[in-house]
């Protein structure tokens, strides 16, 4: 129901950063700055993406595991994969006690999936189908791609208004340029709303992978089930924030680190009483329950 909408948004939103930066060089005068900031930027990101699963799963120590070890997670995400008609991706287990998951991957191909030992000790099996169902909605819904479109364009927006400092403004003599207080809104303004409209982005693609992943599992209850246990053990346990932790947090199932008010226009993720809501609402819509689960 959400999904079609969802799409759109993000697309839309997409275009707001992008126009951002075509006012910025228009503003700037197009000068040699902007083509430098938007391929620095592009170098930086390109960086990121092509590994962004080596990053990710680093910065949770995971390991890949093999079959023997954990039968029942392989058998889970083999019976996704095949009903997406998708490669069976590599699966990797982190010792954080903090209940979590992760997908990671530029491509189905690509894809890697992470759980921590702390989910796999506090979901049952069919919590655990429901959170791989939303993990591999991610992959297939090339959320890995969106987001670091968004986080380049961001980048660049940044990139560009530090820039400003620097360039020579206006055509010479004639006062046209930008005055300084303009400058000094665009170098504060510019990187927040940036920063914000990538955030907006990835709550969005939660959403699309709640859904969709609903949608893939058939058993839209069975992950909000599981959102609201993880909810639950990821407040308990809060893990450190650091600076490793920081670059994959938006990578996770649940945001694993704390904040609420006005750190919701920044959270990387939607409130989770909303999701399980949204979710509660798509099972009475498909009439999906533990039913149909056993097939």
């Amino acid at each position: 129901m959400h999904s079609h909408h969802n799409g759109l948004k993000t697309a839309a939103l997409l275009g707001l950063l992008t126009a951002m930066i075509l006012a910025a060089g228009y503003w700037l005068g197009g000068s040699g700055g902007l083509v430098l900031a938007v391929v620095l930027s592009l170098a930086l990101n390109a960086g990121s993406y092509f590994f962004s699963d080596k990053l990710a799963l680093r910065s949770m120590r995971a390991r890949p595991v093999s079959e023997a070890e954990f039968p029942a997670l392989y058998q889970i995400v083999r019976e996704l994969a095949t009903e997406a008609g998708q490669p069976m991706p590599r699966l990797y287990v982190s010792p954080t006690l903090q209940p979590n998951a992760f997908a990671t991957g530029r491509s189905p191909r690509h894809a890697a999936v992470a759980v921590t030992v702390g989910i796999t000790r506090l979901l049952d099996r069919r919590e655990l189908r429901g959170v791989i169902g939303h993990e591999l909605s991610h992959v297939y819904n090339r959320d890995i791609l969106i987001s670091s479109v968004a986080a380049a364009l961001a980048g660049i927006i940044t990139m560009v208004a530090q820039l400003a400092i620097f360039l020579p403004l206006g055509g010479g003599d004639d006062d046209d340029g930008p005055n300084p207080a303009s400058l000094l809104l665009m170098l504060i303004l510019g990187p927040l709303a940036a920063s914000v409209i990538q955030l907006a982005i990835s709550r969005n693609r939660e959403y699309q992978a709640d859904a969709s992943g609903a949608t893939l599992t058939r058993d839209p209850l069975a992950l909000a089930a599981a959102l609201e246990k993880i909810q639950y053990g990821a407040q308990r346990l809060p893990l450190p924030a650091d600076g490793q932790l920081a670059t994959s947090a938006h990578l996770m199932i649940a945001n694993p680190l704390r904040g609420g008010g006005i750190a919701s226009l920044f959270s990387t993720h939607p409130p989770m009483a909303e999701r399980i809501k949204r979710l509660h609402q798509l099972a009475a819509v498909t009439g999906t329950g533990p039913v149909q689960f056993q097939r």
